[in-house]
């Protein structure tokens, strides 16, 4: 629990009354961050206020602020937490003038909509109450550091979400999910990442409050503290985008990249590619309103565009996402760029042979760009317990991993927490992760129980249509006028070959051939007068991972059960005599 969130939060006891519970946030959060860029501004006013005098310009002032606070926002009132509770009548208006002279960046006030709460909390006459309060806490950040801060805003979030009965999931994801899926992304470039001075973009098209970036960051200073990550973000939730930016300006990045919009409708970094991109997109969210534009976007873009291999389900757009990312990678030729992906595990097998989804993973194999899926353990979010995949993509694969699929179950790396919040009981603990990592770095099936090695087309089948004469009255085939027989539509079936059957891989033997050994071997002997439709036959890929690490468990012998249910009989037989007296 972060002490400095309770202390924030126990301030929302001052709004009980006027407020409900699943209203407190709309005050807290905006006043947290108001606190927080006011305590990092503080020294450097009366500096600013001399600047703002001397230049109109507002792009050549943030120039000049830079220069001489080394930060790219500022405000210009002449308020602050340290003189706005001296006008008492004025406080409403002084509070709404501070907001409003912060540099165009900050336009996260905007999107929490606080003037309106301004007013709210004046008319409650709450407002000095807790203006009072926030003044007395110190969130400058040489006091309270940026690691901190992260861990207060993710705590005050969950209270209001819990009050709100809201989804967290949808604000934010839990950290050591986070910390394990950074881990992985930068597995195969820590080395690169130690050179002095380097600088490299990382990006999140569903940046939610910014937890995936900051830690992300936090993974990268701590190999390398002269290391430059320039973080980029795209929200679509007013409220999120707002702590996200805010939170970011308080760590002195370029806010502006940090977009507002939904990244499916409106790519807000168009024509941009990053070194590192990451997501945990929403799960089975229906994209019915926006199909007409992304279908228009895929008609229109060509085979080059992000949607041309394929549309999943308009009631699950968590593959549209995966789609967007693999876009986003920096080219091979500019050094390449990976991805890692939190989704649940509809992706992987979703859709038959020529589906969306299928096509969509056809393109990711046949392409080479998924280096690994990690099963994560089950309860590890707040707001569900299903069965959740990092996928690893990456266009520029370390030579031993050309052409393979590391899949690895870490479903048993798990840690009971004392206490469940929400839907999650179970964390990874820093030695679940080093063991995920090492099997990923490791890179063997050796240890088959946790780690697979498998090739692109081990995932591909071809489905064929199966078909059987329609027979008359006396049980003879119905032929057409060229004297082939017709089909049976009730009799119709359909099969799914590996590309793999009997052995063979890839470009070893032709498609025609491995349909035709698996239709003498596997229909023929049971159904002799049937027949392939070539023209229906269809290419699909699956990772049916579960499939990968089933283990047969054998069922007890029968002389133990036969003992446990003599033993049960003793008992309801003693339970019933017991009625009986």
């Amino acid at each position: 629990m972060s002490t400095l969130g309770s202390f924030i939060w126990s301030i929302a006891d001052q709004l009980r009354g006027p407020y409900r519970p699943n209203q407190y946030g709309n005050v807290i959060l905006p006043l947290t961050i108001l606190r927080r860029l006011d305590c990092i501004i503080e020294p450097d006013r009366e500096t600013v206020r001399e600047l703002a005098a001397k230049y109109d310009n507002p792009n050549r002032l943030k120039i000049e602020v830079k220069k001489a606070t080394g930060r790219p926002f500022y405000n210009t009132s002449n308020y602050s937490f340290t003189n706005l509770l001296q006008d008492a009548d004025g406080l409403a208006d002084n509070l709404a003038d501070y907001i409003d002279r912060f540099s165009p960046d900050v336009d996260v006030f905007e999107y929490f909509d606080f003037k309106k709460e301004i007013l709210a909390l004046e008319k409650a006459e709450l407002l000095r109450e807790v203006i009072t309060s926030f003044k007395a806490i110190d969130l400058h950040p040489d006091v309270v550091s940026n690691a901190d801060m992260g861990d207060a805003f993710e705590y005050i979030i969950r209270k209001f979400n819990e009050a709100a009965n809201e989804t967290s999931g949808d604000h934010y994801t839990p950290r050591d999910a986070i910390r394990l899926l950074v881990d992985l992304l930068f597995a195969e470039k820590d080395v690169d990442l130690t050179e002095a001075g380097i600088v490299r973009t990382l990006y999140d098209p569903t940046a939610g409050t910014g937890g995936m970036l900051a830690l992300a960051e936090e993974h990268l200073l701590a190999q390398n503290p002269d290391a430059k990550l320039s973080l980029y973000g795209q929200e679509y939730n007013p409220q999120s985008y707002a702590i996200c930016k805010s939170d970011l300006l308080a760590k002195g990045h370029d806010a502006t990249n940090i977009a507002f919009g939904n990244t499916l409708t409106d790519d807000a970094f168009k024509g941009r590619h990053f070194d590192f991109c990451m997501s945990n997109p929403p799960y089975g969210v229906d994209w019915k309103q926006y199909a007409k534009a992304v279908t228009k976007e895929r008609d229109e873009a060509g085979p080059y565009g992000r949607f041309a291999p394929g549309l999943p389900s308009t009631s699950d757009g968590q593959m549209l996402f995966l789609l967007h990312l693999a876009h986003k990678m920096r080219a091979p030729e500019d050094g390449g760029g990976r991805v890692g992906i939190v989704m649940n595990g509809s992706p992987l097998f979703n859709g038959a042979a020529e589906s969306g989804p299928s096509n969509i993973r056809r393109w990711l194999l046949e392409n080479d760009l998924v280096e690994a899926i990690v099963a994560l353990p089950t309860n590890m979010f707040f707001n569900t317990g299903i069965a959740t995949y990092i996928w690893i993509l990456d266009n520029t694969k370390h030579s031993d991993r050309k052409g393979l699929v590391q899949l690895i179950d870490g479903t048993s790396f798990w840690t009971k927490m004392r206490k469940n919040l929400g839907s999650k009981g179970r964390e990874i603990s820093d030695a679940d992760r080093a063991a995920i990592v090492k099997l990923y770095a490791d890179f063997t099936d050796a240890n088959s129980e946790h780690s697979k090695l498998l090739r692109n087309d081990e995932f591909g089948y071809w489905t064929i249509t199966v078909e059987r004469p329609l027979l008359d009255e006396s049980g003879n085939p119905v032929v057409d006028r060229k004297g082939k027989p017709k089909p049976d539509p009730k009799k119709r079936d359909t099969e799914n070959v590996p590309f793999t059957y009997g052995g063979s891989t890839a470009g070893d033997v032709g498609k025609t051939e491995v349909i035709q050994a698996y239709f003498d071997a596997e229909v023929k002997p049971h159904v002799p007068n049937a027949w392939i439709d070539w023209a229906k036959v269809k290419t699909g890929y699956e990772i049916p991972f579960t499939r990968y690490f089933y283990r047969y468990i054998p069922p007890r012998p029968l002389a133990e059960i036969d003992a446990d249910l003599e033993k049960q009989v003793a008992k309801i037989l003693d339970l019933l005599r017991e009625v009986e007296g």
